[in-house]
């Protein structure tokens, strides 16, 4: 049982006294790393607090924060909580009407951003959503000429807490103090696919509790250091960066930009990291961008000692027998190979990798254990504070998700939909009853809307959304996501939407990946003007080809799957784009819209046409729209004969 005193500002206020010299927070701001020990991010949070007092933000609001993982954006979040009220961070890169839904949806007057960029959203989102009252801004750079009632820098905010810190002696510690552990400390809002975001409310026992969890099953310490880059607005961040960095008290490194990541991970070279599958998949495609740029000699070494890490690495990381000469290859591979490949990636020092937020594919969670990155998978979801199941060391299965995590029930349903009964499951959604009801049953079990299936150890499976799943006209499954992770393990293929329910034969929709194509084209002599050139020219439908034709023949030997290989693809003339509602903030696709939204590509595929004309509309970062035209060509590939499923 949670004990309902804890808060995370008493976490705070504890970190401060136990480990008060301990670097908390780090930020790397023109080229150099800034640190902040836990007594000065006591002091600062206080500070901050009080200004917001001081302004009039009181016990029950909703404070909303917008900008890139900044360490003075998790203090607001500590902030609002230490006075009772609740933090409500935003995507950063989220449209105007997305944003204003969130602002009104969850009632917002006060907001504390990152840079000019943000505060100029929220000026012009005013016609939208008038009722922000105050907004505080971190970087003050081209702020200088802003006069707007309301308005007012972090650091002034600051001065102001100071002042009235001294004028109402007390107040801080005792709001601090009416905080309870059934209070909600959060508000995230879900990404949306099938719907308007939806706030779900996390109170402070259950995020706690997901934190205490994780941190216990890694055994994690104070001494990790952990780099925060993905959106605040996400689940994963707020348990990583927030929820398990609170109960820890290890440190959170935040990179320059989104730009330098890579090179900031190589400076901080973290013990813990987490990232969703996308992020692995760009890491792979820049490694074999790289290979492919390599002298003969690399490149043969390379493609030598991979042999060996897939045959041995996986169980070397493992602990489980592997013969002497395999072993003394793979330690050979590991100074030549592995090692440096690690370093460039910034994991040499990584101790334990997560990854979740959508499925890995088998390939690709196989590669990055197979050189020796202790990379796991977790499942949860925003409703259960990404806390469902964990991957044990000793117990990886490169196609399941783990076992239950500790203090959770999982069940199927007759359906086959997981349910969850968990400490860490939300209050509710925010203004949205009915929606709570409809995903929480009487008996307290949330349904996640995933199709699953335990093996026979007990691990779960997630074969898809419960809601994706469907079947073949000759009455085979098809799991659209099993199929399309498939695909993207190649560095070819950014983004791939499969259709086949309730059809004869599985077509596909390609996106490429520009860089990693475009790099191989330039190598090739093919000259191109843009996306939509490269992705229609002759030799990338090839190239994409001979990629779908490796997933049927991998398709052909799993059991159950033999009848959903690829028969027809086209690639198309667009990047899906969070944008243009094709994707989520999140990068999840948006299955119904882009099967409505392409209706006319999807007949032609299914109709045994050679192509389609089609013409899109497209959003530009600048708030414009334009239309994007294109004749696609519609290619068949091979398939190969299934292997029949044991009876």
């Amino acid at each position: 049982m949670q004990d309902d005193h804890e808060t995370f500002p008493r976490r705070l206020l504890a970190h401060g006294q136990v480990r008060p010299g301990k670097p908390a927070f780090r930020e790397k701001h023109l080229g150099i790393w800034q640190s902040w020990n836990w007594a000065q991010v006591n002091d600062e949070v206080r500070a901050l607090a009080c200004g917001l007092a001081a302004l009039g933000f009181e016990r029950g609001m909703n404070l909303a924060i917008i900008g890139d993982n900044r360490p003075r954006l998790y203090w607001a979040m500590l902030a609002a909580q230490c006075l009772g009220g609740v933090p409500v961070p935003l995507y950063q890169d989220a449209p105007a009407t997305d944003m204003a839904y969130v602002l009104e949806n969850a009632e917002i007057h006060y907001a504390i951003v990152e840079d000019q960029e943000q505060v100029d959203k929220l000026m012009e989102l005013q016609t939208l959503y008038p009722h922000i009252r105050h907004i505080a801004y971190d970087d003050e750079r081209g702020m200088r000429h802003y006069r707007q009632a309301g308005l007012l820098s972090f650091a002034r905010l600051q001065e102001l807490g100071r002042e009235w810190d001294r004028t109402h002696p007390g107040m801080f510690d005792a709001a601090v103090d009416a905080g309870k552990g059934g209070d909600n400390a959060i508000i995230l809002y879900t990404s949306g696919t099938t719907g308007k975001p939806k706030g779900v409310c996390q109170t402070h026992a259950a995020l706690i509790a997901a934190g205490t969890g994780g941190v216990n099953f890694e055994n994690l310490t104070d001494a990790e250091d952990i780099l925060s880059y993905l959106p605040m607005a996400w689940v994963g961040d707020c348990l990583f960066s927030f929820a398990q960095a609170m109960t820890a008290g290890f440190t959170v490194n935040c990179p320059e930009s989104g730009d330098t990541v890579m090179t900031d991970m190589r400076e901080i070279g973290p013990t813990y990291y987490f990232a969703p599958p996308r992020v692995f998949e760009n890491m792979l495609t820049t490694v074999m961008i790289r290979m492919e740029d390599a002298g003969a000699v690399k490149r043969a070494m390379f493609r030598h000692f991979m042999a060996v890490a897939r045959r041995s690495g996986a169980a070397i990381l493992d602990g489980k027998p592997v013969p002497l000469t395999e072993r003394l290859s793979y330690a050979l591979g590991r100074v030549l190979v592995y090692g440096p490949l690690k370093n460039v990636l910034g994991l040499s020092r990584v101790r334990v990798a997560y990854t979740a937020g959508a499925a890995i594919g088998p390939d690709l969670f196989r590669f990055y254990r197979s050189i020796g990155v202790n990379l796991k998978q977790f499942y949860g979801s925003t409703e259960t504070c990404a806390y469902i199941c964990l991957q044990p060391d000793g117990q990886i299965k490169f196609d399941s998700v783990g076992l239950p995590a500790p203090g959770v029930e999982v069940k199927l349903a007759d359906n086959g939909e997981v349910l969850v009964k968990s400490p860490t499951l939300m209050d509710c959604y925010y203004k949205r009853p009915d929606a709570t009801c409809e995903a929480i049953d009487a008996q307290g079990y949330f349904h996640t809307g995933d199709a699953g299936l335990f093996d026979h150890e007990g691990h779960l499976k997630i074969i898809d959304r419960a809601a994706d799943v469907g079947r073949m006209n000759n009455g085979a499954i098809f799991a659209p996501n099993f199929i399309e992770n498939k695909l993207k393990f190649f560095p070819f293929i950014k983004e791939a939407v499969v259709f086949g329910h309730g059809r004869d034969e599985v077509c596909a929709f390609i996106n490429i990946d520009i860089e990693a194509v475009g790099n191989w084209a330039e190598r090739r002599g093919i000259a191109y003007s843009g996306y939509t050139d490269l992705a229609a020219h002759p030799q990338v439908y090839g190239l994409v080809r001979d990629c779908i034709e490796q997933v049927n023949a991998d398709l052909a030997a799993e059991p159950m799957m033999g009848d959903t290989q690829i028969h027809r693809y086209l690639v198309l003339h667009k990047e899906l784009d969070p944008d243009d509602d094709e994707l989520t903030r999140t990068r999840k696709v948006r299955r119904k819209f882009i099967a409505e939204k392409y209706a006319v590509l999807i007949d032609a595929l299914h109709g045994d046409k050679a192509s389609q004309y089609i013409e899109t509309q497209v959003k530009f970062e600048d708030g414009r729209t334009g239309l994007v035209a294109a004749d696609l060509k519609i290619e068949r590939c091979k398939t190969f004969p299934a292997v029949q499923a044991a009876a």
